[in-house]
């Protein structure tokens, strides 16, 4: 007779655990390619700082997120770039709008000169922008007379802002301006419309889905320029120190702790953010779909 010994029973997380590991082995190799690039490049960097934050615990990590210095970085990173969220998508709809619906001498030039903030290091851009925009500057020298300050100032952050997340408004809305028919518009015209009644309740409607969106992603983008603001500002506390900048500073006094709880704030505050461009991407498609 033989005596078999019984396999150790195993517990519902190692068979869930075992499973996955299956699953994964069993996908194609372009998703294992994709979760594996993704989980180096993404996740795993996100997890790394969550833990590291966490071990803060609660009580510590409410008493470095809301000391007054960071709340006076919020409040200089987050509404400062609110605005330049809002300005850009006043105006990037109007360099789009004149791109897409006007033919002028150096068209394509201007076409790609709204792309440079994309291609210009941030650092040369934070450069031009303080030099322009000093008392001495082209346009600082303007201002001036009346008061006006900006290099070394919140309006200069301001400034930067606007400069970096331009493009994302001008390119969202493009590509929905040019599609958009024109025979539309003159339907409305021979219905008796006017203009404003034609953009208004024909042209606007479906841009606004796109000029949401490009707003979205000018703020999220403005929300992490670190490179030309930390030149054109003074980075002064309560004054015009944005949030990177503050973390950097952490950094340097290697309070690794308050760094990490700091970025971990803005982490959560951007994966909202994700969270509501998604909304507006999918609000959009439904749009699209009537």
């Amino acid at each position: 007779m033989v005596s078999t010994t019984p396999l150790p029973k195993q517990s519902p997380s190692q068979n869930s655990l075992a499973l996955l590991l299956i699953s994964l082995w069993r996908m194609p190799w372009v998703w294992k390619i994709t979760w594996f690039y993704l989980s180096v490049m993404l996740f795993i960097p996100t997890v790394a700082m969550l833990a590291k934050a966490s071990t803060a615990g609660p009580a510590e990590f409410w008493r470095v997120a809301t000391t007054p210095i960071a709340l006076s970085a919020y409040d200089v990173t987050f509404v400062t770039a609110f605005f330049a969220a809002i300005i850009n998508g006043f105006f990037g709809t109007l360099v789009a709008w004149v791109l897409v619906r006007y033919q002028f001498v150096g068209k394509r030039y201007i076409d790609a000169i709204v792309d440079l903030p994309f291609a210009l290091p941030t650092a040369v851009a934070g450069l031009t922008l303080a030099t322009i925009y000093s008392d001495k500057g082209w346009i600082g020298s303007l201002l001036v007379p009346f008061g006006i300050k900006v290099s070394f100032t919140r309006l200069g952050v301001g400034v930067a802002m606007v400069f970096i997340s331009l493009p994302f408004v001008i390119r969202t809305v493009q590509p929905v301006l040019t599609e958009l028919e024109k025979e539309i518009e003159e339907a409305a015209w021979c219905l008796g419309a006017s203009q404003w009644q034609t953009f208004w309740r024909v042209i606007l409607p479906p841009l606004t889905p796109a000029i949401l969106t490009g707003i979205a992603l000018g703020f999220s983008r403005a929300v992490g320029e670190y490179g030309s603001i930390v030149i054109i500002a003074a980075n002064m506390p309560f004054k015009d120190l944005i949030a990177p900048v503050l973390v950097f500073q952490s950094l340097e006094q290697y309070n690794y702790e308050a760094a990490t709880v700091i970025g971990t704030v803005m982490l959560v505050i951007s994966l909202v953010i994700l969270f509501v461009i998604n909304l507006i991407q999918a609000w959009g498609r439904r749009y699209d779909d009537r």
